[in-house]
């Protein structure tokens, strides 16, 4: 196992550029490598292993971001890290998001949120502009089933969001026959409406595009038979939720 200095190095799946779809404006979006869930959706299998990817200096990373601020920040948008799981990698994530914060960038988590809530993940959450929480599953068994564990630390998280008044979008990821369950939607309803700080609820269908991923790399993909949310499918569920 190679060692390195976690407070100033991270080990990075990929790059995007020009992200649109993980916070508002145009993102430069960072891929972390590593991820503690076992999401029987995900469609970044191959960002899983913690021990895998590519490892990417601070200031490295921190200089590619400069490139593209000239039309980051006119449309409204800043920097976007997701996974993978982040929070696996706090501390370099505090040096990036405090550098970021000099620099007038603005910053986001796209995350599960299931992690314990360390005095890293506080510190973390101070230099961090917007969170996306993926609410996995607001069954707690059906949860367990989905990803390979409890929600009930991102529902802690949710909360620790809530009472710092961190602005959150609240996504939920729909898959037919799983997470569409009218009781439960209520029940997620119900728990959003308890929180005090979304500004946003998005519906991200389920799609397939995923299964090459799990088969290129030998996989068992257990969603086989599960087609794809349909247009008919987020309608129904935005009525449920009130959206």
């Amino acid at each position: 196992m190679i060692e390195y200095d976690r407070n100033k190095y991270a080990r990075i799946h990929s790059i995007e550029s020009f992200g649109t779809v993980d916070g508002p404006g145009i993102r430069f979006v960072v891929f972390m490598q590593g991820c503690n869930l076992k999401c029987k959706y995900c469609h970044n299998r191959d960002t899983w292993n913690v021990n895998e990817g590519n490892i990417i200096s601070l200031e490295e990373l921190l200089d590619k971001i400069e490139r593209y601020k000239s039309y980051i920040l006119p449309s409204g948008g800043g920097v976007t890290v997701t996974g993978g799981e982040p929070l696996l990698q706090s501390k370099f994530l505090i040096n990036l998001f405090s550098e970021l914060k000099k620099r007038k960038i603005p910053t986001a988590i796209d995350t599960s949120g299931m992690v314990d809530i360390t005095n890293d993940i506080k510190e973390l959450l101070k230099f961090t502009d917007l969170v996306l929480l993926d609410i996995k599953h607001i069954n707690d068994e059906k949860c367990k089933n989905l990803v390979g564990f409890s929600n009930k630390k991102e529902l802690a998280f949710a909360r620790y969001l809530s009472d710092n008044n961190i602005p959150v979008w609240i996504r939920q990821v729909i898959v037919p026959g799983i997470t569409d369950n009218k009781d439960d939607l209520i029940q997620l309803k119900e728990f959003i409406n308890s929180l005090k700080n979304v500004k946003k609820i998005e519906l991200i269908p389920y799609h397939e595009l995923g299964k090459y991923k799990w088969k290129n790399l030998g996989l068992k993909y257990e969603l086989d038979e599960i087609s794809a949310a349909t247009n008919e499918d987020i309608k129904r569920v935005k009525s449920i939720l009130g959206i």
